[in-house]
């Protein structure tokens, strides 16, 4: 009997929407049932067009639309964070998490109607089912949100229609339509967050350190968009054309972000992140450790090539070879969740924008390191990478620090989460750093037996399960601010559920298995 991986994948995020439910009581939650319930039928009927290539844009081949996982991640999170926001008495961030719960919302419902809309026949069944989950939270939308947060979620539908059309098509088969809907939300998100603080400056407050990423996320925003329309009419690979990218950069990152970074944390940002940097001792031992970990990652990727070009016959890396860099982002990761996560945070921030500036510098062939840069990473490719950017590694990067960057600090007085929640920061290493690792590893070497429908092994799945309850014990014993509170079967279930996504999804896993254990360890 043969199963389709998109039914269980489906039915692996009802159980994960149910448990929510449980654990936050309210309309916001009966909303999320009926959402996921309306995304399953709109995903049956877009599979059926990407297989027809009757899809508008060129989605990520080889994957189902996934639809339904990406739908749910937004509205999950922000019923999470409203739960511990509402149990703080924190009224200012209760209300933003209300307001990320409907705004997930509204823009998985605008996709459902994109979707509707280029669907022949027009499937009346599937309309009816969306038209009453779309009833319900509209009408749960005007019971609960003000005026000024109704404008703010059409605000963020509004960024998300013109960077979507943008995205897809500069960028075709680098997404499907649920990694689409995913990224493209979660940025229009920060855009709208961030336009919505530099207008009202009077109000800016808390940790300085939380208004680096809006501003790279923006600038790097900006920085890809103006070059790919730009280079639409010139040629990218000439010196000229690499010194006005470079030039042009600078003045991006010194004569704008700079100046708008600053009015934020009220000093020069490069002063700053100096007496940020160099606080005490620890903050130098955790630089050089990481700076030894970057030339360890570099000297893997030289092997690597070296190998290949000294006559071997294997053209790609491995599965174990590409888990390596899993590994050494483990080894990043840890020390600074365990000794120093504000540091970790501003790091990680800084990684994702040199990532992103050399993807930029690979993609259009910007001299000296464009063709280098091409030739080194074309060995680590795998079939997620079928469009023109290389997306993994930033995946990778995104998956671990999600959960940090998303850690409800104002939501947590004392600054730590009792319970499962002690482990929410740690949600992408063992996720991703650990599970989808051992997963990988374990089940290409030594598994036999396959989840039905899949390539997954059942031996891989169940290491990854095992792999995680031994790195949450080992983190109980390095990190004394974690206190389970007998939490452990809540724990367990939680890792479970989200390895066996990591088992039927053919989307993104380094991007979706953290933001779902983060959501689950939060309740």
């Amino acid at each position: 009997m043969l199963i389709n991986p998109a039914l269980v994948e489906s039915a692996i995020v009802l159980a994960m929407v149910l448990c929510v439910h449980m654990a936050v009581w309210n309309q916001h939650s009966w909303c999320s049932i009926a959402l996921v319930i309306q995304a399953f039928y709109v995903q049956h009927k877009w599979d059926r067009l990407l297989k027809s290539g009757g899809a508008v844009f060129q989605f990520r081949p080889a994957a189902n639309s996934g639809i339904v996982p990406a739908s749910m991640v937004m509205p999950l999170l922000g019923l999470a964070l409203k739960e511990k926001c509402s149990a703080s008495g924190n009224v200012y961030f209760e209300r933003f998490s209300m307001v990320v719960t409907i705004t997930g919302m509204m823009l998985a419902l605008f996709l459902s109607l994109i979707a509707l809309g280029i669907t022949r026949p027009v499937p009346t069944n599937t309309c009816v089912i969306a038209g009453m989950s779309g009833s319900a939270i509209l009408y749960t939308t005007k019971q609960t949100l003000t005026v000024s947060e109704v404008i703010e979620v059409l605000e963020v539908l509004l960024i998300f229609v013109y960077l979507s059309l943008i995205v897809l098509y500069l960028l075709p088969r680098c997404f499907t339509p649920g990694e689409a809907l995913l990224i493209v939300g979660g940025i229009s998100f920060i855009v709208n967050q961030l336009i919505k603080r530099s207008l009202n400056l009077a109000e800016v407050k808390g940790d300085p350190v939380n208004y680096f990423l809006p501003v790279v996320v923006v600038g790097s925003l900006l920085l890809g968009v103006f070059f790919a329309l730009l280079f639409c009419f010139m040629e990218s690979e000439t010196w000229v054309s690499s010194l006005f990218f470079h030039m042009m950069t600078a003045v991006l990152g010194l004569g704008i972000l700079m100046p708008w970074l600053s009015l934020f944390i009220g000093r020069h940002p490069i002063m700053w992140l100096l007496d940020f940097l160099t606080l005490n001792d620890r903050r130098l031992c955790l630089l050089g450790y990481w700076v030894f970990l970057v030339v360890l990652a570099t000297c893997v990727v030289l092997h690597q090539n070296y190998q290949r070009q000294s006559g071997s016959k294997k053209h790609q890396a491995s599965t174990v070879v590409r888990k390596y860099f899993h590994l050494i982002v483990v080894a990043t990761f840890v020390p600074g969740l365990i000794y120093d996560r504000q540091l970790l945070h501003v790091a990680s921030v800084g990684c994702l924008a040199v990532f992103l500036f050399l993807e930029y510098v690979r993609y259009f062939r910007i001299r000296p390191l464009g063709q280098l840069l091409r030739q080194l990473l074309t060995l680590f490719l795998d079939e997620r990478d079928s469009g023109p950017l290389i997306l993994t590694h930033v995946y990778l990067l995104l998956g671990m620090s999600l959960p940090i960057w998303l850690f409800p600090g104002p939501c947590v007085p004392k600054g730590i989460l009792i319970g499962a929640g002690g482990l929410v920061p740690y949600a992408g290493v063992l996720a991703v750093g650990v599970g989808d690792t051992v997963a990988s590893v374990f089940g290409s070497t030594m598994g036999e037996i396959r989840w039905p429908g899949t390539k997954k092994t059942m031996e891989g799945t169940a290491t990854s399960v095992f792999a995680q309850i031994i790195a949450v014990a080992i983190f109980l014993i390095f990190d004394g601010s974690i206190n389970l509170n007998s939490t452990y079967s809540w724990i367990v279930g939680s890792i479970t559920l989200v390895a066996m996504l990591e088992a039927y999804t053919s989307q993104i896993d380094n991007l979706l298995l953290p933001l779902y254990l983060y959501i689950l360890l939060l309740l």
